[in-house]
């Protein structure tokens, strides 16, 4: 995948879950949708054996701000709310293998 195409997938899907979402319903019918912002949740992990994926957390996070410092989408401002996913290192049993 060519980085034009990294960086432009997200926003092309973002673009279209919010446009299709205004063409179907009105802003006020949708849950996490108002007229000027669009709410966006996500669960990734930031520490344990899985926090090298938080990095993808932090980078959406940049990308929401940058999209929201040139206007938002369609007016829209998004409003991410990660959430931390606890996991745990897996515990070896205390028995022995006879």
């Amino acid at each position: 995948m060519s980085s034009d195409t990294g960086r432009l997938l997200p926003a092309a899907l973002l673009l279209a879950m919010v446009a299709g979402g205004a063409m179907s319903a009105k802003a006020e019918d949708l849950p996490g949708v108002t007229a000027t912002e669009v709410k966006i949740g996500n669960t990734n992990a930031y520490s344990g054996p899985a926090s090298a994926y938080g990095v993808i957390a932090k980078t959406e996070a940049a990308f929401f701000q940058m999209v929201n410092d040139k206007g938002g989408v369609a007016g829209h401002k998004i409003n991410s709310s990660p959430t931390t996913m606890p996991i745990a290192r897996p515990r070896r049993s205390s028995r022995s293998a006879a």
